[in-house]
């Protein structure tokens, strides 16, 4: 398998995780949210959420941005349109 078909892989396994694709649409529907947002209204642990999350970065799915102390995440768009 070449990089570029390899590269496509590691989006579609990123995305096909149940709680990868909720935090996608968290993250699409209402934009950059915390990691404690995130974890609102969910029975996954924070850790868990880190987890998922970083799965999806390496993806280059989403991405952290800090905000003071704060981490945010945010999707690339770019990434789902090249997967789509």
């Amino acid at each position: 398998m070449g990089t570029n078909a390899a590269a496509k892989a590691d989006i579609f396994f990123a995305l096909g995780d149940e709680t990868r694709l909720r935090l996608v649409g968290r993250l699409s529907a209402q934009g950059s949210q915390s990691i404690a947002r995130l974890t609102e209204g969910t029975d996954v642990t924070r850790q868990a959420i880190t987890k998922h999350l970083h799965v999806l970065a390496d993806a280059g799915v989403v991405r952290s941005l800090r905000d003071g102390r704060e981490s945010l995440w945010e999707l690339q768009p770019r990434r789902l349109e090249e997967a789509r």
